[in-house]
């Protein structure tokens, strides 16, 4: 790759390694808000950048940067007693058989049990500390079904705010089944839009023996 060329003018001062290393590792800025803060161009950022074998971000990277500006919103916290073991296990086995864990999207479990849902909500606010009002809900019904009643029972049941929820995914009924039992409330999609998470998450589950 091309080194990026450094802007011809006596008045701008070398920028140290220290304060380069500082600002884009160490507190995680972008090339343009360095350049803002430094007065000087993106490119010369970049000049330095490359002059001092930092390594840049990737495309990826730098948008979940941008998207977490104060860092990753997780904190993984090993378990600490008999309880908080057994809710971790469970946590990683209901992933296990029912997240998605191919795609490039975030943490999402799909099931119908609200007792089970509950429950791995509870194992990502206890074992890595993130905040419930960031979770994201689907929920899809069939036709037959109350848009409002469906929607009431579900918050009522998870204890979250009708604002986490997307917009209702309704399905018209084709032929007869037992779904009237599986799909008595519907199907909930639980969201934690996080791409790192569902990687850790994943790959404690690959390292289950």
């Amino acid at each position: 790759m091309k080194r990026p060329s450094l802007p011809q003018s006596q008045d701008l001062p070398i920028i140290s390694r220290d304060q380069l290393h500082d600002l884009y590792i160490t507190c995680r800025q972008s090339v343009s808000a360095i350049a803002i803060l430094l007065k000087c161009s993106q490119n010369r950022i970049n000049y330095w950048l490359a002059k001092y074998h930092i390594p840049k971000r990737t495309i990826s990277e730098a948008i979940y940067q941008l998207r977490n500006p104060k860092g990753d919103p997780f904190l993984y916290k090993p378990p600490d007693s008999l309880e908080t073991a057994v809710l971790f296990g469970m946590g990683l086995g209901l992933y296990w058989g029912e997240g998605s864990k191919r795609g490039t999207g975030g943490v999402r479990l799909t099931n119908t049990d609200p007792r089970l849902l509950r429950k791995f909500i509870e194992f990502l606010q206890v074992s890595f500390n993130i905040d419930r009002f960031k979770l994201r809900f689907g929920l899809q019904i069939f036709d037959d079904l109350s848009k409002v009643k469906t929607l009431s029972y579900w918050t009522r049941e998870l204890g979250v705010s009708r604002k986490q929820f997307y917009k209702i995914i309704v399905s018209k009924i084709r032929g007869k089944g037992t779904y009237k039992i599986k799909s008595a409330n519907g199907v909930i999609i639980v969201y934690f839009n996080n791409i790192k998470l569902k990687r850790q998450i994943c790959a404690m589950i690959d390292n289950i023996r």
